[in-house]
């Protein structure tokens, strides 16, 4: 089994997801305002919750980096996931996230994906990583923008258009160059 490692930010941590926050995260993608922007719009039932938590599970071991379960340090309480995807036919690594309802707006989500790029910066030598976020969905336009995400393109993807964010490490001397 590959050792899924722990980050830490001020507020947060970023751990493995695992069956004691299944219960949780089934309910997230339960909630319609959660699923909206993801696959097919559709919240999900805890069979497909199940099937879900264990494909992002084996993405870990597939290629080395994955979801994280996003937890409050001070209560312990689950409140989404965070991470890197990059399955089959994907058009890059992708960073992503899914905060449930009452854990958005709070800055969360900002300092969640800070850790995950320098993870992927410092830990996988990654050269770029993604985000595709569908069209109509500001939020998470703004908070590519906030961590520093360049539009670079638009994509229809998976039955959806969808704005591409590229996001290069700190020490590359052009963008660019690895585009």
């Amino acid at each position: 089994m590959f050792d899924i490692p722990t980050l830490e930010t001020a507020r947060l941590r970023l751990t493995a997801l695992s069956a004691r926050h299944f219960d949780d995260y089934a309910a997230m993608l339960a909630d319609p305002t959660s699923t909206r922007w993801v696959g097919d719009g559709e919240p999900l039932d805890r069979g497909h919750a199940w099937r879900s938590l264990a494909m992002l599970l084996g993405h870990w071991q597939l290629r080395g980096y994955g979801m994280w379960a996003l937890e409050r340090k001070d209560t312990g309480e689950f409140i989404g996931r965070v991470g890197l995807m990059n399955p089959e036919g994907w058009p890059g690594i992708e960073l992503g996230w899914m905060l449930k309802s009452e854990s958005r707006h709070h800055g969360y989500a900002t300092e969640a994906c800070a850790a995950v790029l320098d993870y992927a910066w410092n830990q996988l030598h990654a050269q770029r990583v993604i985000s595709l976020v569908r069209v109509g969905n500001e939020a998470s336009d703004r908070l590519a923008e906030r961590l520093g995400g360049e539009h670079i393109e638009d994509m229809d993807f998976c039955g959806s258009y969808n704005h591409v964010f590229a996001y290069y490490p700190p020490y590359r001397e052009s963008r660019r160059a690895y585009a």
